[in-house]
């Protein structure tokens, strides 16, 4: 009788049989995404089908890191490498994958994703080496192609914002064949003419009409530009490596003139205003400096040698006249008082006596004679009278007796 096998015996030589096997260890497959489940611990399921056939395939969360730079989406299609292998309690074989690629224009993608990863792991796209674009640029540099809408469009808009700035174009080749070289040469050629700022761009296009904007050369050649650099490629909804490494990415070549040319209208305005507020600053400057001139004027005339000996003659007159004026009550008062004190003096005066009818007697030395005892015989004396004097000598004296 034939030997029987049991199913696990079975799946392990089979397991065996692929595990062996050169090919299925290292093999890629191309087909469509489908039934693409992430699980919760990182693993993701799907099924990878062609028109006629579909193959089951897992990719572990150990090599999702290295080996899948993109979310895989229904329909995708993609390249997978990996190992073909059996999982031996299902008897299911499936592809194991190791690594992800998008087929065909998902392999620029990826080309795409991996340089744009080094060129910012390597500093390019840091703002800090972002170069401001001049306010004012009288020069303005473009590497386009000479007969594509973007240098039309670029012209157009720099002529209505400033009628006076200076547009030189290189004529650049920018897909296909020798454009990398082209751009980059474009760049260097402005650089050394000399031009304020510089636009650098094309059309909208296919990925592949604008893969020339993410080439290495072209990024290192915008890094290592000392004129600041506005990237111009496309349409709103394109990027490309030169967006990110450029001083400032605009969505197309008219808004990259609007950025790089200022509007001169506006300018005009802006100085026009600034003349008027200079205008008006220096007319109040000029009114507060008068009114300061005008009363340091007068402080000098209040100052002045002559106003002080003016003010000092006037105040002298006044002090003089304030005297006259103390003077003359002062004798006006004393007068009064000396009126006063000559009536009172008056009133025992031996004049004013003798014109009552007395006489007043005074010997040769001119002393009243009161007594008998002052005067002796033959002594002269005088006796005043009211209108005169009668001088005579003593014959004799007699005294009195109470």
């Amino acid at each position: 009788m034939q030997k029987a096998y049991t199913v696990a015996q079975i799946n392990s030589y089979i397991k065996n049989m692929f595990s062996q096997d050169y090919l299925l260890n290292a093999v890629s497959v191309k087909g469509e995404i489908s039934n693409c489940k992430y699980h919760p611990s990182g693993h993701i399921y799907f099924t990878l089908k062609d028109k006629s056939s579909v193959l089951a395939c897992v990719m572990f969360a150990g090599n999702r890191t290295k080996g899948l730079s993109f979310p895989l989406k229904e329909g995708m299609q993609v390249i997978v490498t990996g190992n073909v292998d059996i999982y031996e309690r299902d008897g299911k074989y499936q592809l194991y994958a190791r690594q992800i690629t998008q087929d065909g224009i998902g392999q620029l993608y990826e080309k795409f994703e991996q340089l744009k990863r080094e060129l910012e792991e390597r500093g390019m796209f840091a703002p800090e080496y972002k170069k401001p674009i001049p306010a004012f640029v009288k020069r303005l540099g473009v590497v386009t192609a000479p007969n594509g809408a973007a240098i039309r469009d670029i012209i157009s808009i720099a002529k209505s914002r400033n009628p006076y700035i200076e547009i030189i174009l290189y004529p650049a080749l920018v897909q296909g064949e020798g454009a990398v070289n082209s751009i980059v040469k474009g760049i260097k050629m402005l650089e050394m003419i000399g031009v304020d700022a510089m636009i650098v761009g094309r059309g909208g296009g296919s990925l592949e009409d604008l893969w020339a904007f993410n080439e290495e050369a072209v990024a290192q050649a915008i890094f290592d530009c000392d004129v600041p650099i506005i990237s111009a490629v496309g349409h709103e909804t394109d990027t490309t490596i030169a967006d990110f490494v450029a001083d400032v990415r605009a969505e197309t070549p008219s808004a990259a003139a609007q950025i790089g040319v200022c509007q001169i209208k506006n300018l005009i305005d802006t100085i026009e205003s600034y003349r008027q507020d200079l205008y008006r600053n220096i007319s109040a400057n000029i009114e507060t400096n008068k009114n300061r001139l005008e009363l340091k004027k007068s402080n000098l005339i209040r100052l002045s040698p002559q106003r002080q000996i003016a003010d000092r003659r006037f105040r002298l007159i006044q002090d003089e006249e304030h005297l006259k004026k103390i003077m003359t009550d002062i004798l006006s008062k004393k007068r009064y008082e000396l009126g006063i004190k000559s009536e009172r003096l008056n009133g025992v005066s031996p004049l004013e006596k003798l014109r009552q009818g007395y006489s007043y007697t005074v010997d040769k030395n001119g002393k009243n004679i009161n007594s008998i005892s002052k005067v002796n015989v033959n002594d002269a004396f005088s006796i005043y009278v009211t209108d005169g004097v009668i001088n005579g000598i003593v014959t004799d004296k007699e005294e009195k007796i109470n």
